[in-house]
């Protein structure tokens, strides 16, 4: 048994198993490079991330929303009119009528993030998504917008 297991240990070392071999990691740093150059390729890749998971069935993946339930956000008047109100929308939610393009919509929206960053990101998203070209609202744009309690 003894002489077994002295000749797995050998093996081990002569095909790469000593120490040197141990503290190499240049693979591990090639992934690191491989990720950068993607999220400076996106640069919403946050606000991608929220919106797909909280937005997309109600806003729809073309931001185009569904009629008569849920307001589009491609092209939408309301949005560009007002991006700290979309920030707010998105962290405390909504229970107004909004005219958007000359409709009404009356559907409630429930908060969808619960920080300020995340609204930020997400509403960067959309300002710069579906065609539209919105520019960005910053966290000092927003500083004075409240998070109400959750109920």
């Amino acid at each position: 048994m003894f002489a077994l297991m002295l000749g797995g240990v050998i093996a081990l070392q002569s095909c790469g198993g000593s120490t040197e071999s141990k503290t190499e990691a240049p693979a591990e740093k090639a992934v690191v490079k491989t990720e950068t150059p993607a999220a400076q390729e996106e640069p919403f890749a946050a606000g991608k991330k929220i919106y797909m998971e909280k937005c997309i069935v109600c806003h729809q993946a073309t931001g185009e929303g569904i009629a008569g339930a849920f307001p589009p956000l491609k092209n939408s008047d309301y949005l560009l009119a007002d991006k700290v109100r979309a920030v707010a929308q998105v962290l405390n939610g909504s229970n107004e009528v909004m005219v958007v393009n000359g409709q009404s919509f009356n559907a409630p929206m429930p908060p969808q993030v619960d920080t300020k960053e995340d609204a930020v990101a997400v509403i960067n998203y959309v300002l710069n998504s579906f065609g539209n070209n919105g520019g960005t609202v910053t966290l000092e744009d927003v500083k004075d917008v409240v998070i109400k309690p959750r109920q």
